[in-house]
């Protein structure tokens, strides 16, 4: 017979043993390839970045240059770069993309290889440098800087002999490249003029001397490596849209797919997410009889670039003083502020969260509550790993006096591939809205005005894989349409 103070240190060492024993934790499901490289997801996490067109056209009141002006033109007396910075920060931006060479050949730096630049203009008497002034002002404010070296040039002559104007095409990169600190993006387009019909570009050489000089940079371009262009200038992708893609598929220039462009590809072998470019303006260069768009067109955008699962590149022209013009800052606070006000406070954060299933059982990571977190990438929910399971939901339930609301946020864990290929949404157990693709975010604003519900469910209707939802939101947007709640029945939870 085992004596009551045996038994007691028996108990005493099996609890200390259960203690300290080591808890197991279920492992993460397998990544769907391809994957985003490390710089593509900090890309994706800007959701707005800006571009500035500044340059000769602004003093020439155009929008594409000659490339016979002079460089005298160019006297931006009251340029003032600190200015611009504070207006991208208080608009939430946090890289700006400056045109340092467009298609009429200036160059806003003091290029040693050419004269068609700042160093003939009267602005600082010939000592100026624009982008030198930019890193200047955004370096201490932490806004990174991107810029955009123009294929196109219709000034210098060498344009037109291949060897000859890739050499010096690729002089300048290095300049810009070695010169100037950590660029984040470096935008290539295809625009071509009649002087470019036996241009080639050496592309691969161009993309191999960027990542040579810049080891977390992203080249933009149609055909990326990093990232693709959407396809238009509206700012608009398209309601499929995948960050996966062919690039064999695609070329730079005349010739491309757009459509392809604009929806990716779910069967692409390559990940290159894609940019919405639209500009504040009818213009990309700033224009005196020119206005800003209204707060609701540039929501539009918003909803149609960010909310598909894309980056919005938002053109800010600074005018001929040098600033960014008091009707565009002003825009842009209110755009800020209507963003914040719509997607500041997510109206389910203290609801009930259930789910079809979970991986790893109750305690293993990936319970449907991540998807509440303030971690939007690397927490999620994962059902089970079932073959036979058909139907993935996650559902939301709330207090007796439900919520109303007009926009529902979706976001996936891309970290680990893009997967939902189709899904629906239910309030009260009615279908209000459906789609496709999720990716980094979805947005889908309620087409039929607000709703007051008390239950919400999400349904994965086809996926690659197991779906990973990493948030979830329901919001409320006064600024569309009717603020006023299509009560729905309560459904007892």
């Amino acid at each position: 017979m085992v004596s009551r103070s045996l038994y007691a240190t028996l108990l005493v060492s099996l609890l200390q043993l259960s203690i300290s024993a080591p808890q197991i934790v279920t492992t993460p499901p397998l990544p769907i390839l391809p994957l985003p490289s490390y710089s593509q997801l900090k890309w994706q996490q800007r959701e707005v970045i800006m571009f500035l067109h500044f340059g000769v056209n602004t003093f020439t009141d155009s929008e594409w240059g000659t490339g016979n002006e002079n460089p005298a033109i160019f006297n931006p007396t009251g340029l003032n770069a600190a200015q611009w910075v504070e207006t991208a920060v208080e608009a939430g931006v946090s890289l700006m993309i400056l045109t340092a060479k467009h298609h009429d050949g200036f160059c806003l730096w003091p290029s040693k290889y050419t004269d068609h630049s700042v160093i003939g203009s009267p602005w600082q008497n010939g000592h100026g440098d624009v982008i030198r002034e930019l890193v200047k002002a955004a370096e201490p404010r932490g806004v990174d800087v991107g810029l955009y070296l123009s294929p196109w040039d219709r000034h210098d002559q060498r344009y037109g002999h291949d060897q000859e104007y890739n050499e010096y095409y690729l002089a300048q990169l290095q300049e810009l490249l070695n010169n100037y600190g950590n660029v984040r993006e470096i935008w290539f387009d295809g625009a071509k003029g009649k002087n470019a019909a036996n241009m080639s570009y050496y592309l691969n050489d161009w993309f191999a001397m960027v990542n040579e000089l810049q080891s977390s940079i992203n080249i933009f371009s149609d055909a990326g490596p990093d990232i693709r262009w959407v396809g238009d200038e509206k700012g608009f992708a398209g309601e499929t849209c995948w960050s996966t893609i062919n690039r064999t598929s695609l070329s730079i220039g005349d010739g491309i797919d757009l459509g392809y462009l604009n929806t990716g590809d779910l069967r692409g072998t390559d990940w290159l997410p894609a940019e919405c470019d639209v500009s504040i303006r009818t213009g990309w260069f700033w224009h005196e009889y020119e206005s800003p768009k209204k707060l609701k067109e540039l929501l539009e955008i918003y909803y149609n670039s960010v909310g598909r699962n894309c980056l919005l590149l938002l053109n800010v022209p600074p005018n001929t003083t040098g600033l960014i013009s008091d009707n565009d800052v002003q825009r842009l606070r209110e755009f800020r502020s209507a963003i914040d006000t719509i997607f500041g406070t997510n109206l389910a954060e203290k609801w009930y969260v259930n789910a079809s299933s979970q991986r790893g059982g109750e305690g293993g990571g990936f319970g449907p509550e991540n998807v509440l977190d303030s971690d939007h990438l690397w927490t999620y929910w994962a059902p089970r790993n079932d073959q036979d399971q058909e139907d993935y939901w996650i559902e939301f339930k709330g207090t007796d006096d439900g919520v109303g609301f007009n926009v529902v946020r979706i976001q996936e864990a891309i970290g680990l591939g893009q997967r939902i290929k189709r899904h629906e949404i239910y309030v009260d157990g009615d279908r209000i809205a459906s789609g496709t693709t999720v990716g980094y975010k979805k947005l889908h604003r309620l087409k039929m005005g607000a709703v007051h519900g008390y239950s919400v469910k999400i349904r994965i209707i086809e996926s690659r894989g197991v779906p990973l939802v990493s948030s979830l939101g329901l919001h409320f947007d006064p600024f569309w349409q009717s603020s006023s709640l299509s009560r729905r029945r309560h459904v007892p939870h």
